[in-house]
């Protein structure tokens, strides 16, 4: 299969239904994969060669949205591109990647023209706007003029399950991003366990909001959607209470969220009073989430919490946690179960293993590892990276873990995260646990600050609710019943917001880099 076959397939069954939801604009499947196929036979006809790479600037968007499908129908190698990157970012990535393609809004035309004198690989880059003195500025192509005379028919081109269909940029929260190389079966398995996962019947409709970056996940949990025959309703900028509006507009099914977007619905007046009937799934995942707030959620927006654990290595689909799995004997289960990342999907192999590569016992904490047609080809031009991460045919995802007795897949922290102090090791998602338990507290981030005598101490970095106050030693008071004096955090700061990457995971490199500067550790 490719990529797009899960588009086609809700394209044939339904070719007048809206696909696509942007404010007041609706696109059907015969106009998104018209518009597809168009861009498709125009990058056939200006690219040669296998894998080109081609990328994507523009916000959520269902025109952008297809240029993506057409550049997967072409065999091009889409290169995320997020506009809120700044633009060193940004021309690092088309760099680094040797992007030859790139479909542009136009807003976002001046800064491209500024970095292109860099891009020796970048030949074509075309406007989505309709201005055509902004794009003869930056030296673009007009859209229309791009598809011109264009056939909307699918191209005879085919990619090979095994080609790679993305170049996906990833550091996580320790370190620069790296190009990792997934394929179109890779792809094409993360869908599939999703609808495994987040099953409908036949006669249900689903309506998905994208409310997070297309660019990240939310983009890729279009594909399972598509493929039956539903609608995507597309959010073009984050914006809390239009998010809540437009599930009770639009009758929303299922939408993903980060942990802190969802901390923050929470935190709006009258959240309770809304209508969250038509949901069936919230999905959440990217970063490790409150437990409390997590029972908070279940009370407000119903029994529809929905998990997810993957990887860009690993896309989306190493375990899930389905609404029912948060529930023991019919109520909310206890934390024990509600820190887990779920079961193992079906279609992958996960295990936990030691230092020595030999596979641990049930309970057994180690580094989580993943094996299966889901797994990345590799890194991009960095074999030595990929000989790293993919041993004997195992992704080292670098999550440290264990499974419990019911088959649940716990993280108990990344393995670069791990705080040594005095010799004894400490677990960051332990403490931020019990920070998160606080009413005060919106969020944290704990690390380990150099110290003299300890090596490392345990370091909170916290961002309140708004409004709310609390005092260092109010916190470390309250934590240390719970977590002893070697866990305890040693020292409090307060910051008005932590640094995040695009999709909302907390970048602890850059919580750290302040307290280590100059030192060794900055990762």
């Amino acid at each position: 299969m490719a990529v797009t076959d899960f588009f086609d397939r809700g394209w044939r069954a339904n070719p007048d239904g809206v696909a696509f939801v942007a404010g007041d604009r609706s696109y059907t499947y015969q106009e998104i994969g018209e518009l597809s196929c168009r861009v498709a036979h125009a990058l056939l006809e200006r690219t040669t060669g296998r894998e080109v790479k081609g990328a994507v600037l523009a916000g959520n968007d269902p025109v952008a949205w297809a240029c993506v499908l057409g550049l997967w129908r072409a065999g091009l190698a889409w290169v995320p591109v997020n506009p809120a990157s700044p633009p060193e970012e940004i021309q690092r990535l088309l760099k680094g990647f040797d992007c030859e393609v790139l479909f542009c809004h136009e807003r976002f035309l001046p800064t491209v023209e500024k970095l292109r004198t860099d891009l020796g690989h970048l030949h074509t880059v075309v406007s989505l706007g309709s201005d055509p003195d902004a794009a003869s500025a930056a030296r673009a192509v007009p859209f229309e003029q791009f598809l011109r005379d264009m056939p909307h028919d699918r191209p005879r081109h085919i990619p090979s399950p095994e080609s790679v269909a993305g170049i996906m940029p990833t550091g996580g929260t320790t370190g620069a991003p790296k190009g990792v190389m997934n394929t179109h079966r890779g792809l094409t398995v993360s869908a599939v366990q999703q609808m495994l996962a987040a099953s409908y019947s036949a006669d249900e409709t689903v309506v998905n909001l994208v409310a997070a970056p297309m660019t990240h996940t939310a983009g890729t949990l279009t594909l399972p959607v598509t493929a039956r025959g539903g609608t995507v309703v597309v959010m073009s900028r984050p914006d809390p209470v239009e998010l809540l509006d437009l599930i009770e507009k639009h009758r929303v099914t299922e939408l993903f969220l980060p942990p802190t977007v969802i901390y923050r619905l929470l935190e709006i007046p009258g959240v309770e009073q809304r209508d969250f009937s038509s949901l069936k799934y919230l999905m959440y995942g990217s970063a490790p989430m409150s437990t409390e707030k997590l029972r908070r959620a279940i009370e407000v927006f119903g029994p529809v919490m929905f998990q997810g654990y993957g990887q860009t290595e690993a896309p989306a689909a190493i375990a899930f946690m389905r609404p029912e799995e948060h529930f023991t004997d019919g109520r909310i289960a206890d934390d024990s179960r509600l820190s887990a990342a779920g079961r193992p999907a079906p279609l992958v192999r996960v295990e936990v293993l030691d230092e020595d590569g030999t596979i641990l016992p049930v309970g057994g904490t180690g580094e989580i590892c993943v094996r299966g047609d889901l797994v990345m080809k590799g890194y991009y031009k960095a074999p030595d990276k990929t000989a790293e991460t993919l041993v004997d045919g195992w992704l080292h995802t670098g999550d440290v873990g264990y499974l419990d007795t019911d088959g649940f897949l716990h993280i108990t922290d990344r393995k670069k995260d791990m705080i040594i102090s005095g010799g004894f090791n400490v677990y960051p998602s332990e403490v931020e646990q019990v920070i998160w338990r606080h009413p005060a507290v919106q969020d944290c981030a704990v690390i380990g600050v150099p110290h003299e005598d300890w090596g490392e101490a345990v370091t909170a970095v916290v961002e309140l609710n708004p409004g709310a106050e609390l005092t260092e030693d109010e916190l470390i008071a309250y934590c240390r019943p719970q977590l002893g004096g070697i866990k305890n955090p040693k020292k409090v700061v307060f910051t008005d917001s932590l640094p995040r990457s695009a999709n909302g995971k907390v970048l602890k490199k850059d919580v750290r880099e302040p307290f280590w500067r100059g030192r060794e550790r900055l990762v």
